[in-house]
């Protein structure tokens, strides 16, 4: 099958796209033939061993530490079962499957992948019919890091939210599952983003090149860093007294309920995958040159199989 294999770490000139040994499912597992892939923050980050301080050296350590351990990246996936374990319970050959492969040997930017019907680390469910499979790849990780995060928070009905870098993945999630609560939110973003973010429903939106958010006179009860370049010190300025600040440098949990939860929203259209890019699986250095480059918005897809 095709891959993209990386066997140090480095620019995206180190993915290469080559025949590797197609998998096999164990007892546990299904076998799926991959037809949508993104590329998150999270590839690229592993790809360049572009750690932040503290987490560098653990995260070497986990991943490899002079070189990667895990020879094929991809973190979301959506796809058709193929083939089924014989322990398999929820899932049958001709499904189509969405979720994750954290922590697990395999990545996504394959034709096919091994994945378990249920594991610590990661999520597997069956895909919103009314998501095609760009749409439904693009929906796992920065959803559910947004539903986690804003969780963590306690975020409530009626409640004023601030999306610190609303134009990703994540900030462009939060700010649709903000709004599931009645939320009053502000989007900060650059000029040429501040459509896209009034479309997903934001009630405010800053340009952060003209206006330092820290500045105005709105409080609010929770700010939501989305992109890590904002500091709580900083957020503390507008937020309420007991107002939280959450950010995505903290550690977060990809649970089943959660990923359920993040079906039925889409399957209702209350959140929608935002697309910015899809890229062909052998344009995968110009995919992760484009997301390097800083100007992605919401979500940036590969077709890995045509649909």
């Amino acid at each position: 099958m095709k891959a993209v294999v990386y066997e140090k770490y480095g620019p995206p000139e180190v993915l290469e796209l080559t025949e590797v040994e197609k998998p096999q499912p164990k007892d546990n597992e299904v076998l799926v033939k991959i037809h949508a892939a993104t590329v998150t923050s999270g590839d690229t980050r592993l790809r360049s061993s572009d750690f932040p301080f503290p987490f560098w050296l653990p995260a070497r350590l986990i991943f490899g530490l002079f070189k990667p351990k895990k020879k094929i990246l991809g973190h979301e996936f959506s796809g058709i079962v193929e083939k089924t374990g014989k322990d398999i319970t929820r899932f049958k050959v001709g499904d189509s499957v969405f979720g994750t492969a954290t922590m697990l040997k395999g990545g996504t930017y394959a034709e096919y992948i091994c994945i378990p019907e249920a594991w610590k680390s990661g999520v597997i469910n069956k895909k919103p019919n009314n998501l095609n499979h760009q749409e439904a790849a693009a929906l796992p990780i920065g959803a559910m890091t947004a539903m986690y995060l804003l969780e963590n928070a306690r975020n409530r009905d009626d409640q004023s939210v601030l999306v610190y870098g609303a134009s990703g993945s994540v900030g462009s999630y939060a700010i649709q599952l903000a709004k599931q609560k009645n939320a009053f939110v502000t989007g900060v973003c650059s000029k040429s983003n501040m459509e896209m973010i009034k479309s997903l429903g934001a009630d405010k939106v800053i340009d952060y090149k003209n206006e330092d958010y820290s500045l105005q006179n709105t409080k609010y009860d929770i700010v939501f860093d989305a992109v890590g370049y904002t500091k709580k010190s900083i957020a503390k300025r507008v937020l309420k007294p007991k107002g939280k600040f959450i950010t995505v440098k903290s550690m977060t949990k990809e649970t089943d309920e959660h990923f359920s939860r993040i079906k039925s929203f889409a399957e209702s259209g209350d959140i929608v995958p935002f697309i910015d890019k899809v890229f062909n699986l052998s344009d995968i250095v110009e995919a992760h040159a484009y997301v390097d480059s800083g100007r992605k918005r919401g979500n940036v897809v590969i077709q890995v199989i045509n649909s």
